[in-house]
């Protein structure tokens, strides 16, 4: 299990065997259940991070923080979209760790390094395909994803890190899939306060995802340095 988890691959598929097992678990559990699989998720996702250097667990910290912010938001506040229950599961703001360990393991991997411009240029291709899908053949309109799959083809074409992003899309496109296919969450026909048509999900949806992404990996920097210069870190006592 650890030479596996070692490899990018191995840990990619064993973060989507958990997570397809959770979605499908979460189905038949009542809240306590639920709140067992989020303990169980935060426990997965601090023992992914304890390979990390300090930077990298800052960064995940950040990633947590934001999309969580972003959640709240997203399904309580305005409601594009909402759970099974109505509430914010207690799995998501740890899984949403799980999905940018796997991007960023994955973007790190020797082969996407060697094809980084064929990655890239898959992602655009199976994204924009989706996106023209969604306003022109899908029985329900997806206008909202049409505009976010623009916003991450700018990200993709634009960003310093693409296969960062082009390795979220991937993750992000199957994680949406499967999660609104067994019914986990769902995306509401016309987003209110936008009045947009949306599919369910969204095809571009993962700019959300990448956006998360790009505020943490500034945002973890400045929380790293918080740390170490916080009060009760204390200087070693010279003798």
């Amino acid at each position: 299990m650890r030479r596996a988890l070692a490899s990018p691959g191995g840990f990619a598929l064993v973060a989507a065997a958990y997570i397809v097992a959770a979605l499908f678990v979460d189905r038949g559990v009542d809240p306590a259940g639920e709140a067992a699989i989020g303990a169980i998720t935060w426990g997965a996702l601090l023992l992914a991070c304890r390979g990390l250097d300090p930077l990298d667990r800052a960064r995940v910290a950040a990633l947590v923080l934001v999309a969580t912010v972003g959640e709240v938001l997203g399904s309580q506040v305005f409601q594009w979209y909402t759970y099974r229950r109505h509430d914010l599961p207690a799995f998501v703001p740890p899984g949403h760790g799980l999905v940018y360990l796997t991007g960023i393991r994955l973007a790190r991997s020797p082969f996407v390094r060697r094809h980084a411009r064929a990655v890239t240029r898959s992602a655009l291709a199976i994204g924009g395909a989706w996106a023209l899908a969604g306003v022109t053949v899908m029985t329900r309109s997806d206008v909202a994803g049409a505009l976010c799959m623009t916003l991450l083809a700018i990200l993709l074409l634009r960003s310093r890190v693409p296969t960062l992003y082009a390795c979220m899309f991937a993750c992000v496109a199957l994680l949406e899939l499967l999660g609104t296919a067994l019914g986990t969450w769902r995306w509401a026909e016309v987003g209110p306060n936008f009045a947009l048509p949306a599919g369910n999900p969204p095809s571009g949806i993962a700019a959300g995802y990448c956006l998360f992404d790009a505020l943490a990996l500034r945002l973890g920097p400045r929380l790293l340095r918080l740390w170490r210069a916080r009060p009760g870190r204390l200087a070693p006592e010279v003798t």
